[in-house]
């Protein structure tokens, strides 16, 4: 097998200025409205989640929009349940959700061409209620990892879709 197949993609980490948030981005091969289209609904979170902590869609629309309310099936250690709503939206540019809390897991799509897409997701402590408790949950560190698998995950989930779409 040749090296370059055994390549495997990695989402490159961005440096936020901030240790309040965590980012990383890659380059999808796909237009950003494809992508977009998979960030926005909620029922397909859970195939490209890379912390391993989605589990499931709970209730909400099909299309999330600006305001939109939605419940995710989780699991750290024991199932519970998250209740998010869309904080940020631009169709195909960004989307961004936060729970109760209020630290944000932002999706930005820089599109390259008619079928290259740039997409940096940011776990931003900045918004939360007080941002340094995120620390004693080792949030920091670990979303830094799981924005950089999520993109990944994200990046064969998309490009596989067009393969077989």
């Amino acid at each position: 097998m040749s090296k370059v197949a055994d390549v495997k993609p990695k989402a490159e980490i961005v440096e936020t200025g901030s240790r309040w948030a965590k980012a990383a981005r890659i380059t999808i091969d796909a237009p950003a409205s494809e992508v977009f289209d998979v960030l926005a609904d909620p029922s397909l979170h859970a195939a490209f989640d890379g912390s391993g902590t989605v589990r499931s869609f709970e209730e909400g629309p099909d299309r999330l929009t600006l305001g939109s309310r939605f419940g995710m099936g989780m699991r750290i250690k024991v199932p519970y349940r998250t209740d998010n709503e869309v904080v940020e939206f631009d169709e195909d540019r960004l989307i961004a959700w936060c729970h109760f809390n209020r630290h944000r897991w932002r999706y930005e799509l820089e599109p390259v061409d008619d079928s290259t897409t740039v997409v940096t997701e940011t776990f931003d402590g900045r918004t939360a209620i007080f941002p340094p408790s995120l620390l004693l949950l080792n949030a920091y560190s670990n979303n830094q990892t799981a924005v950089a698998k999520t993109l990944v995950r994200l990046k064969g989930y998309v490009e596989g879709r067009r393969l077989v779409g």
